[in-house]
């Protein structure tokens, strides 16, 4: 892995050199409501490689304190995708939040003890009303002088179950009139009686997540607690926790810019509308931006890895360009992946001057990139499909494939002669019927004739009936978030983000590969094998309009 250099390493090496911590501790905390996104991959790149850097741990940490929405499915997703990131299980280990509970009640109680926090009547619209505005302070709460005693039975009553849901809140006692709305007497405690994935019924009393988090991060021995820059108001809140709570440990706190990235949605209550209304197939819907859906659109670990050390880390807001990624892909697939032949849209070509009985075959690279992995023979015969837009009735200027009374060369094959076309009644091309150059086989150059234009093709004969899913932008607007007023998100769903191309004809090696596999089709795009079904999904085109962008830049 490359060096790991910003703004938050510096941060940590200016803590050793002061003697402030020795050996470093990150986490990746997650909520368990909805599946790992590209965002989150930068989250955990960067606790991960800092990690790693410093020859620190890595903790994953489910923040499961939250359980309305929180599922044991979602669990063992984010499991699945850290695990497929990354390469390896986190040496810090594997928490979850909930487990915690006890401390943070135990913490709680403590605060209570020390008058600085109280149980409050209010309703939520009524907090809310009192906590003031960004220029306005806030009015206390008529419960925020209740006795310790009265606060300490009533946060027991309250986890006993004797109240309502919402009915109350636990709320720290910090500062009412602060410029932080944050610190205007934040509720830590809730009453919700809902069933949670791990502990079951035992509690119906919840720490929020501004409570709950300092203190999972302070029991853990986090020394660095990198999270998005939206937390940065929050800051203040979480070392006013760690301060007053009796806790071993005191980590901090330090904020990155998240990943939003063109064409596409972050918010988990976007990806979950869309996935629960049935806008996409899934979760792992290829055109999704969640890590199973990338997985298995075919895009690797380390491309994505590699997107996000491009992206860079930093403080300030921006939007990424999704051609980014399709680079890293496209890229890293140049040098890695095998190469096939494959038709999406055929036509049946015949060579009426070779043999109907007649079977050959022709040597092809699997990756002229890297010899090691050798050639395959693709078979040869008298009847072979060709990708339709490889031939024209009426060609545009310079077209450089198959026309009538024009030449190609089949790849690694024959040069190829169109002698006549058989149409439909509705004037669609059927057949085009070709003589060829025999003694041209295998590629052989024919001195003093120039032909300009090659195609690949497939034996009919030999061809393997398939699905081939070509995949688009999910959304037409390239930031979502700018959507004019009164519009909403959903009416920039992209009608074209799939193409489904039914009955497409590819060479019989395609059978060997195994499920996973990532192929260039060429000339067509780079594909991975969904299923044994024959279902392959188009990664990424073989067009990389990006790379003269980050040329430029350079």
């Amino acid at each position: 892995m490359e060096e790991v250099k910003n703004f938050l390493t510096d941060i940590i090496d200016e803590d050793i050199a002061a003697g402030l911590t020795e050996q470093i501790h990150t986490r990746f905390p997650p909520e368990p409501n909805g599946y790992l996104h590209i965002g989150s991959a930068k989250a955990i790149y960067i606790n991960w490689s800092i990690a790693k850097k410093y020859n620190g741990k890595f903790n994953l940490r489910f923040d499961d304190t939250n359980p309305v929405k929180e599922d044991d499915e979602y669990v063992q997703a984010i499991l699945e995708d850290i695990r497929w990131l990354t390469g390896e299980e986190p040496n810090g280990g594997i928490f979850y939040g909930s487990d915690y509970f006890e401390t943070c009640y135990d913490c709680a109680v403590a605060l209570i003890k020390e008058g600085k926090a109280y149980v409050c009547d209010l309703s939520q619209d009524e907090i809310r009303e009192y906590r003031g505005t960004l220029t306005q302070p806030g009015k206390d709460s008529p419960y925020r002088n209740r006795s310790v005693e009265e606060n300490l039975t009533l946060f027991r009553e309250m986890r006993e179950g004797k109240y309502p849901d919402g009915s109350k809140t636990l709320r720290a006692k910090i500062d009412m009139a602060s410029p932080n709305m944050n610190m205007r007497d934040p509720a830590i405690y809730r009453i919700v009686r809902a069933h949670h994935h791990r502990q079951g019924d035992k509690w119906c009393i919840y720490p929020l997540y501004d409570f709950a988090h300092p203190i999972q991060d302070a029991i853990e021995g986090i020394t660095h607690s990198m999270c998005s820059i939206e937390f940065e108001n929050h800051r203040p809140l979480y070392e006013w926790v760690v301060d007053n709570c009796p806790l071993p440990h005191h980590p901090k706190q330090r904020e990155f810019a998240r990943l939003n990235v063109t064409h596409t949605v972050m918010s988990k209550r976007y990806l979950r509308q869309l996935v629960f209304e049935n806008y996409v197939e899934g979760w792992d819907d290829p055109r999704m931006p969640t890590l199973c859906a990338l997985r298995r659109r075919g895009y690797t670990p380390s491309s994505i890895l590699e997107f996000v050390r491009r992206a860079g880390i930093a403080k300030a807001n921006s939007l990424v360009d999704i051609r980014l990624l399709e680079h890293c892909i496209r890229e890293e697939l140049n040098e890695t992946a095998l190469r096939r032949m494959a038709v999406t849209e055929p036509v049946k070509l015949v060579i009426t001057n070779y043999p109907e009985d007649k079977e050959e075959t022709f040597p092809v690279a699997n990756n002229p990139r890297d010899e090691e992995v050798g050639t395959r023979d693709v078979p040869f015969t008298r009847e072979l499909y060709i990708e339709k837009s490889d031939f024209a009735l009426v060609p545009p200027p310079k077209f450089q494939r198959l026309k009538p009374g024009g030449e190609v060369r089949l790849m690694g094959a024959y040069i190829v002669k169109c002698e006549d076309v058989v149409t439909d009644e509705n004037g669609e091309v059927v057949e085009i019927r070709c003589t060829a150059d025999l003694e041209t086989g295998n590629g052989m150059p024919v001195d003093g004739r120039k032909v300009r234009g090659t195609i690949h093709w497939v034996s009919a004969k030999h061809a393997v009936d398939a699905s081939c899913y070509l995949y688009d932008n999910l959304f037409t607007i390239e930031n979502t978030g700018d959507a004019p007023e009164g519009t909403n998100f959903l009416d920039y769903l992209n009608p074209d983000s799939l193409k489904k191309l039914e009955h497409c004809k590819l060479e019989p090696s395609v059978k060997e590969v195994p499920v996973g596999t990532r192929m260039q089709f060429v000339r067509m795009g780079y594909f991975i094998k969904d299923s044994e079904e024959g279902r392959y999904n188009r990664i990424v085109t073989l067009k990389d309009s990006f790379a003269k962008t980050l040329q430029q830049s350079k």
